[in-house]
């Protein structure tokens, strides 16, 4: 198999350059974006599972730190520009609920004044003004009650006034009920408004992906490249639809329970504030400590989980070599260090809340008594104790949430910042086509002074010059590295040319479309790539407007027919998640049958039976004769034994045609071709 450049992942690489461009079969276009996600989300599962010890780079878990916060904040709240209107709505909503919130604790204090002070008025005696009942408690010695009621509104002998406490209980429902309902409203139009950004998001990195050149996806991680437009873009969606609304209801919340807070008594309130930065300190002090204790965790983890892995996949081995007793060893050591590290960490983080809680109690504490005396005093009253002693309690909640917010927050923001960087990235140059070519081309190629180089530092293809005749069978092949993959990725423009220029019929390829280009290109390669569904539609794929009669008379023409009809639901019969219920050979067979479906003008077969064995060689040989017929066919192999019969075949070195000719003229050359040929026909008689 050629690997004619550098790539991130070696494995399936030439899968997953053909899903990428979308070329397994002609016409060679884009698959849907539903197959390609599912395709991309398969392979993904094949290869490896991420875990976060990867990070960004497998694309499993999401960012959790942003490179650039503000910049990339900034273009992330950016896409909410065109929602103005709506999210000012929702800030009115918000503010209109949280006013509502806050306050509804102070009536509520109100209707408790009013129950205190009934009872209070009820056993004194009425006919008297409240002077004049305080006056006389002091007279009596009895200074304490007096500076009580000196804190009241009464009227001696009244009782409770049950209208008056039946209106606050009324209006305290009432505010809640109505902030309740502006919650839902606000949270209603905010899940619209995040929908229409996160729907335009997702388009807009689907229309990229399409605009990007094929080198971008050659240097990064498929995983890498699945997570930035699913997971990361899952996250933004997240961190908009929860983070934004509750920051801003929790900062709210925060400024005004502080400010009512503050309302009823300062000096109350000053009582509340000094434990803010005491829990400050107090978890500081404990998250570092707990921090170090969780990456010795997370170490211990991926080293035991390593042993574990490599434990299994070897056991055979472990076995024959009579190694269970060590290898048991090991992994109790493992276990054992696991365990400590564990325990240390959850231990540690798991005084972070008993600490702050203690804070927090010693701040009702406080709170409680101080108001105690300011009540007694009559400094303030029941109800107003009743109302701090409720925001106090209230007052750490918004704190949490916005900590926990904010967490979500800067993740969705790293994510933003991902998928900006694939928003960003260079595209491929865009079409400049003005010339067209009939629907069914001659296929004749040349190659003109061509030359390329994926790295400015690296030449790979050097002023390579030759033709392919219309009907010719034309053989590339040539060590690893010789650029045989390049030559054929060339022509279908999936990389553009430093110098020269390469013509269908006599057009150049770049006053071409690139969609009407590939669209009389078909490839079958050595990966079979099929898609989820019926082996009917894997073969319909290459043709949507193809027949029945069609899709079955090139199905008989590559063979595939003679396998299907043996199967219980025939054409019927669905390609299971990983493809194992269809063999090697058949899913060539099968991508054979898509490109006769397609029938293009020029057929590209990249080593398309090095993975299947002899007998099903000679099967895919065949089809690939049908297919061959009446078309301009370029063929890449190893093995030379299955291009004998090309019109020409290329003998590449260093990215230059170095022989050409026929299978017999090369061999009585006896260049670069024979000694290649030779040391393939040695080696199969070693064998």
């Amino acid at each position: 198999m050629s690997t004619d450049k550098p790539r991130a992942n070696k494995a399936g690489t030439r899968k997953e350059r053909t899903r990428r461009s979308g070329a397994q079969v002609a016409p060679v276009a884009a698959p849907t974006p539903g197959a390609a996600a599912d395709a991309e989300a398969q392979v993904l599962d094949e290869e490896f599972t991420p875990t976060e010890a990867d990070g960004d780079m497998f694309g499993g878990v999401p960012a959790k730190k942003a490179k650039h916060f503000w910049p990339s904040a900034k273009r992330l709240f950016g896409l909410l520009a065109p929602e103005k209107a709506a999210i000012s709505v929702v800030l009115v909503m918000v503010v209109v609920a949280v006013v509502l919130n806050v306050i509804a604790p102070r009536v509520l204090g109100n209707a408790m004044d009013v129950i205190f002070n009934g009872i209070i008025s009820r056993d004194l005696p009425s006919g008297l003004t409240q002077e004049q009942v305080i006056d006389r408690l002091r007279a009596q010695g009895q200074d304490q009650f007096a500076d009580l009621l000196t804190g009241m509104e009464f009227i001696p002998g009244a009782g409770i006034d049950f209208g008056v406490l039946g209106r606050l209980i009324l209006v305290v429902l009432g505010m809640y009920l109505v902030s309740s309902l502006f919650m839902w409203l606000q949270g209603y139009v905010l899940n619209k408004i995040v929908m229409r950004v996160v729907f335009t998001l997702r388009r807009a990195t689907e229309e990229k992906l399409n605009r990007l050149p094929l080198g971008y996806f050659d240097t990064r991680q498929r995983g890498d490249m699945l997570s930035r437009v699913t997971n990361d873009v899952d996250n933004v969606q997240q961190a908009l639809q929860q983070a934004f609304a509750q920051l801003i209801m929790s900062a709210l919340s925060l400024i005004g329970i502080t400010v009512m807070m503050f309302i009823v008594s300062w000096q109350l309130a000053l009582i509340a504030l000094i434990a803010l930065p005491l829990s400050a300190i107090g978890a500081g002090i404990i998250g570092v400590r707990s921090q170090k204790l969780f990456a010795a965790q997370w170490k211990n983890t991926g080293q035991l989980n390593g042993h574990i892995e490599e434990s299994f996949s070897g056991y055979d081995l472990v076995r024959v070599f009579g190694r269970e007793k060590e290898s048991l060893a090991q992994f109790d050591e493992k276990n054992e260090e696991l365990y400590r590290a564990s325990f240390g960490a959850q231990f540690v983080s798991g005084m972070i809340m008993p600490v702050m809680q203690f804070i927090s109690y010693l701040s009702y504490v406080g709170i409680a008594v101080v108001g105690g005396l300011r009540v007694a005093s009559g400094s303030m009253t029941l109800g107003d104790a009743t109302a701090f002693i409720q925001y106090s309690r209230e007052f750490n909640q918004p704190l949490s949430q916005m900590a926990g917010m904010a967490n979500m927050l800067q993740s969705g923001v790293a994510s933003a910042e991902r998928v900006f960087e694939l928003l960003d990235a260079d595209e491929q140059d865009p079409d400049t086509a003005t010339e067209t070519l009939p629907a069914k081309t001659d296929g004749h190629v040349a190659f003109e002074n061509v030359s390329f180089r994926y790295t400015p530092d690296k030449p790979l293809i050097d002023d390579l010059t030759f033709a392919a005749r219309p009907g010719e069978t034309v053989a590339i092949v040539g060590p690893t590295g010789a650029g045989k993959t390049t030559l054929v990725n060339l022509v279908m423009r999936f990389y553009e040319l430093n110098s020269g220029r390469i013509t269908v019929d006599n057009v150049d390829i770049t006053h071409l479309s690139r969609a009407e280009l590939r669209s009389k290109v078909g490839m079958v390669l050595q990966d079979a790539w099929l898609f989820g569904g019926s082996i009917y539609d894997n073969i319909r794929y290459g043709n949507l407007d193809a027949t029945e009669e069609q899709v079955m008379e090139a199905a008989k023409a590559t063979y595939v027919d003679r396998f299907v009809r043996a199967l219980p639901d025939g054409y019927d019969t669905l390609i299971d998640e990983d493809g194992n219920n269809v063999s090697a050979g058949e899913k060539q067979l099968i991508t054979i049958a898509r490109a006769f479906l397609a029938n293009p003008s020029l057929l590209i077969l990249d080593e398309a039976t090095s993975s299947v064995d002899t007998r099903t060689e000679l099967l895919v040989q065949h089809a690939m004769a049908a297919l061959r017929t009446d078309r301009t066919s370029f063929v890449i192999a190893h093995r030379l034994s299955t291009i004998r019969d090309a019109d020409i075949i290329l003998m590449m070195e260093d990215g230059r045609i170095v022989e050409q000719g026929s299978h017999t003229e090369l061999l009585e050359a006896q260049g670069a071709y024979y000694r290649l040929y030779m040391s393939q026909f040695a080696a199969a008689r070693v064998e």
